[in-house]
């Protein structure tokens, strides 16, 4: 017993769980996000594998380099911001470009601080009602999806809510099992399990593109909102356990890691927020200085999860009408009733933050640009004005 509690083996426990945890709950938002923005299913399954092995070799790498535990995740904020976002002029390729650019935008930041604090000054709740725009359309889903195929989705929420009032930790990964079962049972009713070879792990190259559209649609609200719900309350959180981020050599590796995902469909790596408490918290042993392990298992259990990413996206890609969606929408109810709360928090940004969700969740474009962009913008504009009002007021 001293052994499983001061050695290797609950720290290693708490890292394969984090990586567990993580995976499942968010399997379905990121394959929503590739295929929203015109992935087709070998490069979205592509795209799920790049990530998913590019923020494994992130974590194992910063956890053994600085001996705390750097947990790496992919962007589940951006992944939702993809799947609203729709096709953008240039197709995949520009999708592809975009990806490439936010990467850059990561490594300047690590090495420019200055980066890091513009994007501070973007007010909270403005941030955060963007946030809760773009994961509106996505949270609805499991509601439209249960109407039309009751039968299908009626056992994946069912397990969500139980667990969520007895395991909440487990709530939307048992969700997601629940929802292979109801997927394996029609493929094998239907007589359309996919063919060994859809199942194979590969990787396909997309040579990047570069359009206005992409870079001013997709660039900006991708990198605003993984750095704002994700690297900046990843450190903080890593911070609350007693561990100061290494943040130049983080954001440099998740950066480079981005870049070089991104040819193959990978959308953003990012330090983890929710995730990161899993391996730096007590579940992964008493003796704090230890705790980097759960970093290196958990890494190494993403590189595993990244050969089977394949796999699963051929068989998510073949469920019933509604059940992806379900297990979609149950994983970020969370996130949205955070980005609620933030976004309405400050009684006086109130109306600019109501300003703010309600463009983002409209889905409107204009000049070939998604709603998000155009949320920050006429959030930040409304904001200005009326803090520019109350300051004529006083």
């Amino acid at each position: 017993m001293e052994r499983s509690e001061n050695g290797t083996m609950v720290p290693v426990g708490a890292g394969v769980v984090t990586a567990l945890v993580g995976y499942t709950s968010a399997f379905a938002v990121v394959l929503a996000g590739l295929r929203g923005v015109g992935a087709s299913p070998g490069q979205a399954a592509s795209g799920l594998l790049a990530v998913t092995v590019t923020m494994g070799a992130a974590s194992a790498l910063l956890s053994w380099r600085y001996r705390m535990p750097i947990i790496s995740a992919w962007s589940t904020p951006g992944a939702a911001l993809l799947a609203t976002a729709g096709a953008v002029a240039g197709g995949w390729p520009a999708a592809v470009g975009a990806f490439v650019v936010c990467g850059v935008l990561f490594v300047l930041t690590g090495l420019w601080p200055a980066l890091a604090r513009w994007v501070q000054r973007i007010p909270t709740p403005i941030a955060q009602a963007m946030l809760a725009g773009v994961l509106l359309p996505l949270c609805i889903a499991p509601v439209t999806a249960l109407a039309g195929n009751p039968w299908a989705v009626a056992p994946v929420l069912l397990v969500w809510l139980v667990l969520l009032r007895f395991r909440p930790r487990w709530a939307v990964p048992l969700a997601f099992l629940v929802a292979l079962g109801v997927i394996a049972i029609a493929l094998v009713r239907d007589d359309a399990v996919p063919a060994f070879a859809a199942l194979v792990p590969h990787l396909e190259w997309t040579t990047p593109a570069w359009t206005l559209q992409a870079l001013t649609g997709i660039v900006l609200p991708l990198y605003i909102v993984t750095m704002a719900s994700q690297n900046i309350p990843g450190a903080a959180v890593l911070g609350s356990y007693g561990y100061s981020v290494p943040w130049r050599p983080s954001l440099t590796v998740t950066g480079v890691g981005s870049v070089l995902g991104a040819p193959f469909g990978g959308h953003a790596i990012n330090l983890a927020a929710i995730s990161a408490a899993l391996a730096a918290g007590p579940d992964a042993g008493a003796d704090t200085s230890r705790r980097w392990i759960a970093g290196v298992s958990s890494g190494a259990a993403n590189l595993v999860l990244g050969v089977l990413s394949t796999g699963l996206t051929a068989v998510v890609l073949a469920a019933p009408d509604g059940v992806v969606q379900a297990v979609a929408g149950v994983a970020l109810v969370g996130a949205f009733a955070a980005a609620c709360a933030g976004a309405m928090a400050s009684e006086a940004d109130r109306v600019p933050a109501a300003v703010t969700f309600v463009v983002a969740a409209s889905g409107t474009t204009v000049a070939g640009v998604g709603s998000a962009f155009w949320a920050l913008v006429v959030g930040i504009l409304v904001h200005v004005i009326l803090g520019a009002r109350r300051s004529l007021d006083a």
